[in-house]
């Protein structure tokens, strides 16, 4: 049904393929095609039909089944299969959950495992439940237990050192069950941005804790060791705590595991004690899961009566990417031979979506409406059927699952797979497909985006600049207002029709968030990664009325994020509103703190497009940077004198008391045509250089009075809201932070 079609793809989908995905050499140059990846994956894919006795013939039609449907855009797998099927590491999953037992030999085998997950491209979940809490005897020492969250923070310093040199960013989550006696500090382990910023974290909720909460009544807290009664706490109170965390800064998020368990297919094998990194694929410790998702944006048929749900398409995609996801386990290279065994066992698929925002769009209809959550049920259901009925299929050409006869299916239907769908994020993926992420609406209908040399350019959907030019009104003008606003909510110039329904994340309540999440999750095996988006003025309570509503709606699980809650949140898509002031006083003149006759400092070299650039940092009486100096060896003229100019700017804005970090933003990542490389990594100008050397003088968790280990506190993952490699805005969608600029992740 699906023919092989002319790839096309956008500018930036071709930029991420070429940075992340396209196989390269030793040099670093890309040595394939956009059109080479998806027929190296098809083929690779493929072959598992030869072990069923399939033919060659057979086996080709199958390859370009699947390249047909790559190509089109109609079907994308997860990243780790784009990236491995075909080459040397064939390792094609994304999801990975591993045990930690309350043993030294068990949490250090788990850190040495999640080390090589994490190099073959997977994220990896934990749960640290059973770990003794803080205080707790020791038995073969006698000495006292340092807790859950002490070792999770060797597991975040593990994933940062391996991080460097893999495939993708490490990412874990890490999860706690709310009767355990050290939830309290579980809950603000992410209090400070500089702890734990490899890890997502989710509280574990029962539901006898659910009731505690809506009785106001105490619970008990269990000692895992013993499995004793050590205490007890206050539900409502815990609950409160949990949620002013996550108004405060995102996080915790709340998985209810009862209720994935269950939904467990397989509980006579084991329990579900955690979720992957994103909190959308439960899993069996030692077990992993392979995703993909349908561009539902392809999935819109014109009419005569208008434009329709092309359900022949939906069909015939979903039960041919069951069969590619099948075939995916069976061609793995699994990292870990036990991590092999349990998912060859269960064979679990997550099947997902994207371009749900885009399909709404085409058949105009509103994000926030009943009849979208009308209509996301019905997609739901019927790509879970049609995925239940091919994996059916599956089985009967292949065999059952081999836990079967211990599954929730036996006797009453013959499936391939445990589960088959999931809705999974899909950053990089919809970056690729040119649609909207997972089921999340719009973050912005238009944008700036910053490209070489500071040129700004105005980007917009695509769906939505063909709107304004069909009504008429399109200009250059307006998208420039639109992208201020990064919503035409309260732009009067478009008509009704168009603001309906291009509805972008924050012109929806968090109610409509939530409402649309339940609908997909009651036709999803697994459970859906998604973002509910508050105003920066939201309340507490306002968070606790969806996580409640969570809960009795069906989700499995919720992330909630506030607008600017986190501190180093730098960048919007609208301008910042003004804060009202306390007292309208006269400007308060800055007299910068004049230099004694004695500092000490070092110099750092910096090996740019333009010389040797040779940057001094020199300290004040506490330790902090004070001032800069630089000098460009023999570069002379225009390119000396700005280095000269931008140290004196730096040590002024440094002695009137702005903070180093501050200066650090606005300088790095300039580029200039002259990029260059040095031992950490790229310099893209001198002002670049000079931001990365005075990062890298900034001492860890630096404040007055404190010195530090010269390493900066900024990682990747801590600038929430400005993307780290190209300075686009990063998005919290799909219960994670992505750039949809280049492709970044936290996840």
């Amino acid at each position: 049904m699906s023919k092989a079609a002319t790839l096309n793809l956008s500018p930036n989908a071709l930029k991420v393929l070429e940075k992340r995905y396209l196989r390269k050499d030793e040099e670093g140059r890309v040595t394939e095609t956009a059109e080479d990846l998806f027929r190296r994956v098809a083929n690779a894919i493929a072959q598992a039909d030869a072990a069923y006795g399939r033919s060659k013939q057979e086996v080709k039609k199958t390859e370009e089944e699947f390249h047909a449907m790559m190509t089109t855009l109609d079907f994308l797998p997860n990243s780790p299969t784009l990236m491995n099927a075909g080459r040397r590491l064939g390792q094609l999953s994304a999801c990975f959950v591993l045990p930690v037992d309350d043993s030294m030999e068990s949490i250090f085998d788990g850190v040495k495992c999640a080390a090589i997950i994490h190099k073959s491209g997977g994220g990896t979940g934990f749960s640290f439940s059973r770990l003794r809490p803080k205080g707790d005897v020791v038995g073969s020492t006698k000495g006292i237990s340092s807790g859950p969250i002490s070792f999770m923070t060797v597991f975040d310093v593990a994933t940062e050192a391996v991080k460097q040199g893999g495939t993708r960013r490490g990412a874990n989550m890490g999860l706690l069950r709310v009767d355990h006696p050290d939830i309290l500090e579980f809950i603000s382990c992410k209090d400070h941005s500089n702890r734990l910023n490899n890890f997502n974290i989710s509280v574990g909720v029962t539901e006898e804790f659910m009731k505690a909460v809506e009785e106001d009544r105490d619970y008990d807290l269990l000692n895992p060791r013993t499995k004793k009664v050590a205490g007890t706490l206050k539900a409502k109170e815990v609950f409160n705590t949990i949620v002013k965390q996550a108004w405060k800064n995102g996080e915790p998020g709340i998985v209810f595991l009862d209720r994935m368990n269950a939904c467990n297919p397989t509980p006579e094998i084991g329990e579900i004690e955690s979720t992957n990194p994103c909190g959308e694929q439960p899993l069996l410790p030692f077990e992993s899961c392979n995703l993909g998702s349908i561009n539902l944006t392809n999935m819109v048929k014109e009419t005569e009566a208008g434009m329709e749900v092309d359900w022949a398409k939906l069909k015939y995609t979903a039960r041919k990417a069951v069969h590619f996801l099948d075939n995916v386990i069976d061609v793995n290279k699994y990292p870990l031979k036990e991590i092999g065994e349990n998912t060859r066992a269960n064979r679990k698929i997550g099947l997902g979506v994207m371009g749900w925002a885009d399909m709404l769009i085409r058949l105009g209809i509103s994000y926030n409406s009943a009849q979208a959550i009308k209509l996301g049920e019905e997609v739901m259901s019927f790509i879970q059927t049609e995925g239940r009925l091919a994996s059916g299929a599956l089985a009967e050409e292949r065999g059952v699952f081999p836990n079967y006869p211990n599954s929730i299916f036996n006797g009453e239907m013959a499936v391939r797979n445990a589960t088959v769908t999931t809705i999974a994020p899909t950053g990089t993926l919809s970056i690729i497909a040119g649609c909207s992420s997972g089921i999340e609406p719009l973050f912005a209908v238009s944008y700036v985006r910053t490209v070489m040399e500071g040129t700004k350019l105005i980007e917009s959907n695509p769906l939505f600049e063909q709107a304004a030019k069909e009504a008429g009104i399109w200009s250059r003008e307006l998208m420039e207002k639109v992208a201020e606003q990064g919503s035409v909510a309260h732009c009067t110039e478009f008509p009704e029709s168009i603001r309906n329904v291009f509805i972008t994340a924050h012109d929806i309540t968090p109610v409509d968030h939530i409402r649309m999440q339940a609908a997909f999750q009651k036709h999803t095996d697994n459970a859906v990664s998604k973002t509910v988006n508050f105003p920066n003025v939201a309340t507490a309570k306002d968070v606790e009325d969806v996580f409640i509503l969570a809960y009795t709606t069906g989700c499995k699980g919720v992330t909630v994020y506030r607008d600017g809650s986190r501190d180093e949140q730098v960048l919007s898509t609208k301008k910042a509103e003004e804060k009202p002031q306390a007292q309208q006083n006269e400007p308060v003149r800055v007299i910068p703190k004049k230099r004694p006759a004695l500092t000490r400092g070092g110099t750092r070299l910096m090996k740019t497009g333009c010389g040797k650039l040779y940057v001094t940092i020199n300290e004040d009486e506490n330790g902090r940077p004070f001032e800069v100096f630089t000098n460009i060896g023999k570069a002379g003229g225009c390119a000396s004198s700005q280095a000269e100019a931008i140290g004196r700017l730096i040590s002024l804005a440094l002695r009137s008391n702005i903070e180093a970090e501050e200066i650090v933003q606005q300088l790095k990542g300039i580029s200039c045509h002259q990029p260059s490389w040095y031992e950490e990594g790229r310099l893209l100008s001198c002002s670049d250089a000079i931001a990365k050397a005075l990062e890298s003088y900034i001492p860890v968790g630096t404040t007055a009075g404190e010195n530090g280990n010269g390493k900066s506190k900024y990682t990747e993952v801590m600038l929430i809201g400005a993307c780290p490699e190209c300075g686009g805005t990063v998005q919290h969608e799909e219960g994670c932070a992505k750039c949809h600029n280049c492709g970044f992740t936290k996840c």
